[in-house]
C-alpha cells in the first residue's frame, strides 16, 4: 500500500466523484481509478460503490478512512518536522474560523503567512468553537478562532485572548425599539430571536445571560450562517445579539447597546501538545503573546 493511494481514496470520498478527485490530486482519472482498484485488490474489499452517476463509500470504505487519514497526516507531519530541522516550513496549516471573527483580519494574516512561507498549504474550515476545540485536541486542526461565553474557558488547547466585547441588539430599522439608545435584556424578553443552534458557544453566551436575569426568550430561527440571521432581521422577522464590530448599521439595520447583555471573548487557540511547525510559524507572525 502506498500513501498516494490513501490520498486518492480520501479525495474520492470527499468529492464523491472520480473526475473531481483526479483534478484535485493533479492526476489523470484513469491513473487514479487504477490505483484505487489496485488498493481494493490488495485489501480484498471494495471501498466504493460506483455507478455511472454516483460514487458512494461502502461500509468497508468508511472503516478504512480514519486510519488512511491518520497515516497521511503522520507522513505530512514527519516531512514538515524534517524540513523545520533545517529552517524550512512546509506541510499544511489547517485553520478553523467561526462565522463572527472580529478581532483578527484573517485574510491579511494568512496573506502575510503565505508570503513568508510559500511552501505551506493553507486549508480553512468554517464551523463552531466546540468542534474546533475537539479537532485541535485530536490533531485535525492546527489553529482556530473561537468565540466563547465570558465564564467558559476553552479546555484541552492553548489559547490567547484576542478581545472581549459586550454583544449588542441588532434590530430592523422598523422595529418598535429601533429608536432607543440603550436597552436591557428585560426589554427584549418578548421578542423573537435568530441565533446560532442550541448548545453551540455562539448561542450559549446569550442563553446564559437571559437565564442569569431570570428571563425566558424565544429563538425561532437557528442557523450557523450570520448572513441568514441578518436577513431575518432585515425582514422584520427576528432580532439578534451579535458582536458590535461584526454588524455595520445601515438603512435596514440598527445596533443598540444592551447594558446587561452577554460578554463574548474571542480566542486564538492551538494545540497544547507539540504544535506543528506550520502552526508555530503562523503564531510567530501574529501580534499576540502565547
Amino acid at each position: 500500500m502506498e500513501l498516494q493511494q490513501f490520498r486518492y481514496v480520501l479525495a474520492v470520498a470527499r468529492t464523491r466523484n472520480f473526475t473531481r478527485a483526479a483534478e484535485e490530486c493533479f492526476v489523470v482519472q484513469s491513473a487514479l481509478s487504477h490505483q484505487i482498484k489496485s488498493l481494493e485488490h490488495e485489501l480484498g474489499v471494495q471501498l466504493f460503490t460506483r455507478t455511472s452517476r454516483r460514487v458512494e463509500l461502502t461500509e468497508e470504505g468508511a472503516a478504512f478512512l480514519p486510519a488512511a487519514r491518520a497515516s497521511l497526516d503522520s507522513a505530512e507531519r514527519a516531512a514538515a518536522d524534517a524540513s523545520a530541522s533545517i529552517g524550512q516550513v512546509r506541510g499544511t496549516l489547517r485553520v478553523g474560523i467561526i462565522p463572527t471573527v472580529t478581532a483578527l483580519d484573517v485574510p491579511a494574516a494568512l496573506g502575510a503567512f503565505h508570503r513568508t512561507h510559500p511552501g505551506v498549504r493553507v486549508v480553512l474550515n468554517s464551523g463552531g468553537s466546540d468542534d474546533f476545540i475537539a479537532a485541535i485536541a485530536a490533531g485535525g486542526l492546527d489553529i482556530a478562532l473561537l468565540g466563547m461565553a465570558e465564564k467558559t474557558v476553552p479546555a484541552r488547547v492553548r489559547t490567547v485572548e484576542l478581545s472581549r466585547e459586550r454583544l449588542v441588539a441588532v434590530l430592523g430599522s422598523g422595529h418598535r425599539l429601533a429608536g432607543r439608545k440603550r436597552l436591557r435584556l428585560a426589554d427584549l424578553a418578548d421578542e423573537t430571536f435568530a441565533d446560532f443552534p442550541e448548545g453551540t458557544p455562539g448561542r450559549t453566551q446569550s442563553d446564559l445571560a437571559f437565564k442569569a436575569a431570570g428571563l425566558r426568550r424565544e429563538v425561532a430561527f437557528e442557523s450557523m450562517s450570520t448572513d441568514f440571521t441578518l436577513g431575518m432581521i432585515r425582514q422584520g422577522l427576528a432580532i439578534a445579539l451579535l458582536p458590535p464590530a461584526f454588524v455595520t448599521p445601515g438603512p435596514n439595520l440598527r445596533t443598540i447597546k444592551v447594558d446587561d447583555g452577554p460578554t463574548r471573548i474571542e480566542y486564538l487557540a492551538w494545540s497544547d501538545f507539540n504544535p506543528s511547525p506550520a502552526a508555530r510559524a503562523f503564531l510567530d507572525l501574529l501580534p499576540v503573546e502565547g
